[in-house]
């Protein structure tokens, strides 16, 4: 669909637009009608495309340096141009081809994502792992290691473990400590973090006092372990500032400033955490000054009936777009083939 205010253009038009783009991308240089019409396959005069070139100025899609006949995309055509690529019937993407591991090993393959996806495009790549209450409990442990202090282990289904120690003030009974470990076992195992069935296996009217005072003091390591920050991987900073124009440096500079708080990273990304569409943003479209001159094309992964993480390349604006949507369709179809093996029973 296409977004409310976009400038209608003719095929021309648009044939003409993506021209500018692409070659300005793979350039850095203004592009003048001469040249369109000879690397691009245009069968029209130059001075038909110089007048397409100037309706497409006139619509805020365009412009021009001072100093140079040659034009280049504005951040409305960059938009655009990309709304375009994200419209064209989406082929059923190819994976990243790369062995991502055991299914419970899915930090390793969210890193592996991470490095091979700003190998390859030499962009910033963005990648959110499933929230914690997307898990489940995997295994659970309960064990006495002193007479006043016990631990509690709980392992998720993604391979994250979380250890939590209690001290009491009087001696602990080592049958209900081992009670609590098979309770727990039984009761919590492949149940989802963060649901309200979790919470009610601790207050199940049918336990003891005895027993639902100790579950109260174990229940921290389930709370907790929910409330940890989403991780989020990042990969490709030293590649993308070696590959920017002068001109482009200090914008993602910038950018790499506020992302390296992992907040603000989340926020940034956020659109993607709801959504399996491949999406794009454009400077003005971040409301942020520091992303003003930077573009972020991003994916969700998951499974059919939620999205868990996402996948994001973050650079220039003058950026190799197609390649970009390409890139992280492809690595958010393979993770979201990877997390089927750990979430699938959720």
């Amino acid at each position: 669909m296409t977004p409310p205010g976009t400038p209608q253009l003719s095929s021309r038009q648009r044939e003409i637009l993506r021209g500018v783009v692409e070659e300005y991308v793979a350039t850095g240089e203004p592009v003048g009608s001469r040249t369109l019409v000879e690397r691009s396959g245009l069968h029209v005069s130059p001075s038909t495309v110089r007048a397409e070139l100037a309706e497409l100025e006139a619509q805020g899609l365009l412009t021009h340096p001072h100093t140079s006949a040659g034009r280049l995309p504005t951040e409305e055509g960059y938009r655009y141009y990309a709304n375009e690529l994200l419209t064209e019937p989406e082929p059923r993407p190819a994976g990243l081809g790369i062995e991502l591991g055991a299914p419970k090993e899915i930090d390793s393959a969210l890193q592996q994502t991470t490095e091979l996806l700003s190998d390859m495009t030499r962009l910033l790549a963005l990648v959110s792992a499933p929230p914690l209450e997307a898990a489940t409990v995997r295994h659970v442990e309960v064990l006495l290691l002193q007479p006043t202090v016990a631990m509690v282990v709980v392992i998720t289904s993604t391979g994250g473990v979380s250890k939590r120690i209690f001290t009491t003030s009087e001696p602990l009974d080592a049958g209900l400590v081992s009670w609590a470990a098979e309770y727990l076992n039984e009761s919590v195992g492949g149940v989802q973090l963060g649901t309200r069935l979790l919470r009610a296996r601790f207050d199940d009217p049918g336990l003891s006092q005895r027993e639902s005072t100790f579950l109260a003091l174990v229940r921290p390591a389930f709370v907790e372990l929910e409330q940890e920050e989403q991780q989020l991987f990042v990969g490709g900073a030293a590649g993308l500032l070696g590959e920017l124009r002068e001109g482009e440096l200090e914008a993602c500079r910038r950018a790499l400033q506020l992302l390296e708080r992992r907040a603000a990273a989340l926020e940034v990304i956020g659109r993607s955490l709801h959504s399996p569409r491949t999406f794009v943003r454009v400077g003005g479209e971040f409301g942020d000054p520091a992303l003003r001159d930077v573009a972020l094309v991003g994916a969700g992964y998951g499974l059919r009936t939620r999205t868990l993480g996402s996948v994001s390349l973050l650079g220039p604006v003058r950026m190799d777009y197609e390649k970009a949507i390409r890139s992280v369709r492809s690595a958010a179809f393979e993770l979201s083939r990877f997390v089927e093996g750990v979430f699938e029973d959720n």
